[in-house]
């Protein structure tokens, strides 16, 4: 890997948590419920949270399968358009920031209103709005939005841009590797991304599974016993340094010495984040496996 991917990567691994703050934190879930969400499982709210950007009409559950990728379009039916006839896109997003206002408040503490925070959300800002998302429906999405005043906000907001920036151009790589989205899920279990049972959550039957896993060993891609051969891990590599390649442009906006020093503004927020004990150990992105 170049250094320019390499810090592309980690760029990515020290914003992701940032992010997905809001899919955990006690305050989103409350937010949620104020909206008239159940709250029981996390589901409802992620949809909405995460698809509101692309509106009502843009977020009906074929958009929502095909954006999100990973997830049964069975799942992603059980919830959507169900979502929007509890609170509209535009009373989601108002919430969305309410939440994560309320979340950073909490699990930054003082940091969340100290200025290495807004220092560090300028920086990502410029990033952000460097991105191109010509093709990229949620990055689009997100970016179209509303820049929020508080810096705080401001960061979560450039983050989100860039994750999901990042991810569109993840499924292009994933496209390009002939992987439907099981078969992605699969062959990253094959790489030991994360258990199979932690993809179970994008609630694919067994039948499913088993189907994508015979297909990559029709491939050469996984052996019998379901991990991944030299070729399934080639070509594995390969979509990850696709990904890297896709995500990279936006970062050259900054300098190598703002980089650096975006790198050490956000390391205590990262902490902070990671710290909180909010977010899983193992998740379906293999954060820290590739």
């Amino acid at each position: 890997m170049s250094d320019e991917l390499g810090r592309v990567r980690q760029m990515w691994h020290l914003l992701e948590p940032l992010h997905a703050v809001l899919y955990y934190a006690p305050e989103a879930f409350e937010e949620a419920a104020a909206l008239g969400y159940a709250v029981d499982e996390r589901w409802p709210s992620y949809f909405a949270w995460r698809a509101a950007p692309l509106g009502e009409e843009g977020a009906g559950a074929g958009r929502v399968a095909e954006t999100f990728y990973s997830f049964s379009p069975a799942m992603v039916d059980e919830y959507v358009p169900a979502v929007w006839s509890v609170a509209s896109p535009d009373a989601v997003l108002a919430a969305r920031g309410r939440a994560v206002d309320r979340a950073y408040r909490t699990i930054l503490g003082e940091a969340a209103t100290a200025p290495d925070t807004a220092e560090a959300a300028a920086l990502v800002r410029r990033v952000a709005e460097a991105a191109d998302t010509t093709g990229r429906p949620l990055a689009a999405a997100n970016a179209a939005l509303p820049w929020p005043d508080a810096p705080h906000l401001v960061l979560w907001h450039a983050a989100t841009v860039l994750r999901e920036h990042r991810g569109d151009g993840h499924l292009a790589a994933l496209a390009d590797a002939e992987l439907d989205p099981v078969e992605a899920l699969v062959s990253f279990a094959a790489i030991g991304a994360a258990r199979p049972e932690v993809f179970a959550s994008r609630r694919w039957s067994a039948e499913d599974w088993t189907h994508a896993r015979e297909r990559l060993l029709k491939r050469g891609l996984v052996a019998d016993d379901g991990t991944a051969t030299e070729a399934g891990r080639a070509l594995r590599a390969e979509v990850e340094r696709r990904t890297d390649e896709a995500a990279a442009a936006p970062w050259r906006a900054l300098r190598d010495e703002e980089r650096e020093r975006l790198v050490e503004l956000l390391g205590p927020l990262w902490v902070a984040a990671i710290g909180s004990g909010l977010l899983p150990m193992e998740t379906t992105l293999g954060i820290g496996k590739v």
